[in-house]
């Protein structure tokens, strides 16, 4: 980030983000409670909202992340994060209002996409949460420390993946293949195996990993991370829990920064898509508790959407396809699995 307008929109981005956490997870909430649906699907409402505010900034406004305001500097952002636009006998502000079209559309395709497989992660951090018998008035507060934790393993992900598409081009068709093999495995899950999610709380690598390094204590209410018992300072469920899930999004971010990539080069859009699909992850959880039960094809529609974007990204050297023809596809595929799960719901009620 050697470009002082780089830096600048940067930082006017985390300071905002430092405040809606603030506002959203901690410092003005600080009682322990579970959200209520109402206040969840407040909440949903507010971050998806200022997600859609971020993209207009992106769509009247995009140039300035990266100080792009001549031709020679646009078509050098164009050649080296590969948009898939051409600015070729335009003049300034034409290209600019390309540039930054194609910019806001690359960051809400990537919005979806991280959103959409930030449902299957409220799965299993749901599951993880049973698992270990916690208490629902405990969830904020494990979920604030783990989405800050997200915040900053997406950070260095996502840059040190950028680093190494600009280094290594080749690089691309190796999130293609992962993205496929990822995808079709989660079909094959869905389909064949049937298994219980249920997280085995004595065998995970992470409490084995815990266990060794920490003293543990086993008091389940605990409100705690830590708490001091003979003199001596242990760690409690609440940290394990909270450890667990900071590992399962290292695994998730294995599929879904990538999936981004398949949309994006710009780490920059990368990243401010996936921060927004992060921070509205506390009150998706809250709300995906209510309705889980109602998507049951969710996790099919997002085996296709894997799918779908590691072959773009295979096929990128033969055959590009648009930012907009790719969000078109993704939007198709998440109607599809919701109005498929819909549909069944509806047809088992009236059976029962």
């Amino acid at each position: 980030m050697s470009n002082p307008n780089e830096i600048i929109f940067f930082s006017s981005f985390l300071a905002f983000i430092a405040l809606m956490l603030g506002i959203d997870l901690g410092f003005f909430q600080k009682k322990n409670h579970a959200l209520s649906f109402k206040e969840a699907l407040g909440w949903t409402i507010v971050w998806v909202g200022i997600s859609l505010g971020f993209y207009f900034l992106i769509r009247f406004h995009g140039n300035l992340i990266h100080g792009s305001d001549s031709l020679e500097l646009i078509q050098a952002r164009i050649t080296k994060f590969n948009h898939p636009i051409d600015i070729t006998g335009m003049g300034v502000q034409e290209a600019i209002n390309l540039y930054n079209k194609n910019l806001s559309l690359e960051y809400i395709t990537g919005y979806l996409i991280e959103y959409s497989l930030s449902v299957d992660n409220v799965f299993v951090i749901i599951m993880i949460f049973i698992s270990f018998n916690i208490q629902p008035k405990y969830f904020k507060r494990v979920l604030f420390w783990g989405i800050l934790g997200a915040v900053i393993m997406r950070f260095i992900f996502i840059f040190a993946a950028s680093a190494l598409i600009q280094r290594f081009s080749w690089f691309l068709y190796v999130f293609g293949v992962m993205l496929v093999i990822i995808g079709l495995k989660m079909a094959y899950d869905f389909l064949f195996k049937r298994k219980d999610d249920q997280i085995d709380t004595e065998r995970h690598l992470v409490v084995r990993l815990v266990s060794r390094f920490f003293n543990v204590s086993h008091d389940e209410h605990a409100e705690t991370f830590f708490v001091r018992q003979q003199g001596k300072l242990f760690v409690t469920p609440l940290f394990i829990v909270l450890m667990i899930i900071e590992f399962t999004d290292v695994l998730f971010a294995v599929d879904s920064v990538p999936a981004v990539f398949s949309v994006t080069q710009d780490p920059y859009i990368v990243f401010f898509s996936n921060i927004f699909a992060i921070l509205g992850l506390r009150s998706l959880f809250f709300l995906v508790m209510d309705i889980m039960n109602r998507f049951h094809y969710l996790r099919m529609g997002l085996a296709a959407l894997l799918t779908f974007v590691g072959v773009k990204m295979l096929i990128h050297g033969v055959f590009k396809i648009s930012t907009s023809m790719s969000l078109v596809a993704i939007v198709s595929i998440l109607l599809i699995s919701i109005i498929a799960s819909q549909i069944r719901t509806i047809i088992h009620r009236k059976s029962s």
